[in-house]
C-alpha cells in the first residue's frame, strides 16, 4: 500500500474539522457521539481517548471529528493527522464489520425521495463532512437525520429548509415539508 496522506477542511460547523484521507476508509458513513457507541470502531474507540474528541463521524474518504468546547484546533489538529495517519496505516480498522448497504424501500414516492438525497443532496452534504440519512414519510412530511459535521452545525436548519426543502417540493409534488430528526 502507498503512503497514507491527510489533508484537513474546515466545515461550516466551528466545532468539526474534516480529515480527508487518500483512501477509501468506507461504503456508506457512520457516526459516533458518544465513546460508548463506537465499541464496534477500534478507529473511533482509539480517537476518544483523546479527552479533546467529542465526536467522531466517517463516510467513504473521509473523517469528521468534533472537538470539546475547551480545546483549539490550532493544538489538536496535527496530533490528529498524525493519529490517523498512523492508524490507518497499521491498518486499524474503521469498523469491525461491514453494515449493509441500504437498499431504497418504500412507496414508489418514497423511493423517489430516497434517490434524490442519495443523488443530489447527499455529495453536497458529504462535502462539508456530513451525512444526511432518510427516515420517513408521511402526510407530506418527509423526516431526515443529519450527522457528522451537520449534527448540531448552526447552518444545517438553512440547508435543510432552503435547500433539501425546496429540491424536494420541486422535484417531488407529494412533498409539502421537510424536518430534521434530533438525534
Amino acid at each position: 500500500m502507498g503512503t497514507i496522506n491527510i489533508y484537513t477542511e474546515g466545515t461550516p460547523n466551528p466545532a468539526t474539522k474534516k480529515f480527508l484521507v487518500n483512501k477509501l476508509l468506507l461504503n456508506g458513513s457512520i457516526d459516533f457521539t458518544t465513546r460508548e457507541s463506537a465499541h464496534n470502531s477500534p478507529l473511533a474507540h482509539e480517537l476518544f481517548n483523546f479527552n479533546f474528541v467529542n465526536g467522531v463521524f466517517f463516510a467513504s474518504n473521509f473523517v469528521t471529528i468534533t472537538k470539546t468546547e475547551d480545546s483549539n484546533w490550532v493544538d489538536i489538529e496535527p496530533i490528529l493527522k498524525e493519529f490517523i495517519k498512523t492508524a490507518i496505516e497499521s491498518g486499524t480498522k474503521v469498523q469491525e464489520k461491514e453494515e449493509e448497504t441500504s437498499n431504497f424501500q418504500g412507496t414508489e414516492v418514497e423511493i423517489k425521495i430516497q434517490q434524490i438525497l442519495y443523488d443530489y443532496v447527499r455529495p453536497a452534504v458529504e462535502q462539508d463532512g456530513g451525512a444526511i440519512s432518510y427516515r420517513s414519510f408521511q402526510n407530506g412530511i418527509v423526516t431526515v437525520e443529519l450527522r457528522g459535521s451537520c449534527s448540531g452545525c448552526p447552518s444545517s436548519t438553512i440547508t435543510l429548509k432552503s435547500g433539501i426543502e425546496n429540491l424536494l417540493k420541486r422535484m417531488v409534488p407529494e412533498v409539502n415539508e421537510v424536518v430534521s430528526e434530533a438525534l
